[in-house]
């Protein structure tokens, strides 16, 4: 027996309209099991899909292609941004494998504030994992736990990001199944990139979990609160923006949203 759900197709965290980071949305669930979800996430291809899920809280479940996620920043806020443009916002919160996480929409933007408490780990040997990497030494490096260890290295120059080239065989050679490299372009503006082949995306578009592993790094490192524009995505052809607060209150990521289309899909 076929069975079809409806499935709004976005871009999150477009820049002037381009670009972004594209995703699955499916706002009902009913009836299908994590079976299913896995294989609408895998059929669909990319970096996530995110499912909604009814109750007293709204819930919401994340599958890359590979595997199911306990939280990723792009799903959040494109369910969110999906939420508001059909009319069904209802709340200030979506509840994810880690937990509850406040959301919000509001002037063209979708956004979620997430806890900025994740925890961070030092790096043993972090010079030799980026010379293995083909990469300059790191300025600064870091785990966070999202809870999905990220391994964070802060590249000297944008340019060593943009330049960044090595192989999926390689980070698993390291035990690396997430990595987030950045560096400054000027006060206020970071580049970066992410890869998660452990998750069966080897390098994603725009990544909000990312972010707020960064948030997270630099406030260990002392700087307690701060706002950022994080461009990633350039080396795809998919130019992304990601608007990046944080504070005591937490770490806010949004961004603009674009539908492409609302496709029915059978599984």
């Amino acid at each position: 027996m076929t069975v079809s759900r409806l499935c709004h197709i976005v871009r999150v965290f477009t820049r002037n309209g381009v670009g972004g980071n594209h995703l699955g949305v499916v706002l009902d669930s009913s009836g299908l099991r994590t079976v299913d979800m896995q294989k609408i996430a895998s059929g669909l291809g990319f970096s996530e899909t995110v499912f909604l899920e009814g109750g007293d809280a709204l819930g919401v479940r994340i599958f890359t292609p590979g595997r199911e996620m306990p939280f990723a920043g792009h799903p959040l806020v494109g369910m969110t941004w999906v939420l508001h443009d059909s009319g069904l916002l209802t709340t200030d919160r979506l509840v994810c494998g880690i937990g509850t996480v406040r959301v919000g929409y509001g002037d063209g933007s979708a956004w979620i504030l997430a806890p900025r408490d994740r925890p961070v780990r030092t790096v043993e040997g972090a010079d030799q994992i980026s010379s293995m990497l083909g990469l300059p030494q790191p300025v600064t490096s870091a785990w966070v736990d999202m809870p999905i260890p990220y391994l964070l290295l802060e590249m000297p120059s944008p340019e060593a990001v943009a330049a960044a080239s090595f192989s999926r065989e390689t980070l698993e050679q390291l035990a690396v199944g997430e990595l987030y490299l950045f560096a400054e372009l000027e006060t206020g503006r970071m580049k970066a990139r992410f890869f998660a082949p452990e998750a069966g995306v080897f390098e994603d578009p725009a990544t909000g979990s990312a972010a707020v592993a960064l948030a997270s790094m630099l406030t260990e490192a002392g700087q307690g609160s701060g706002r950022i524009e994080i461009e990633q995505g350039d080396e795809l052809g998919h130019p992304s923006t990601i608007q990046l607060d944080w504070s005591d209150r937490g770490v806010r990521i949004g961004g603009t949203v674009v539908e492409d289309e609302i496709r029915s899909i059978d599984f």
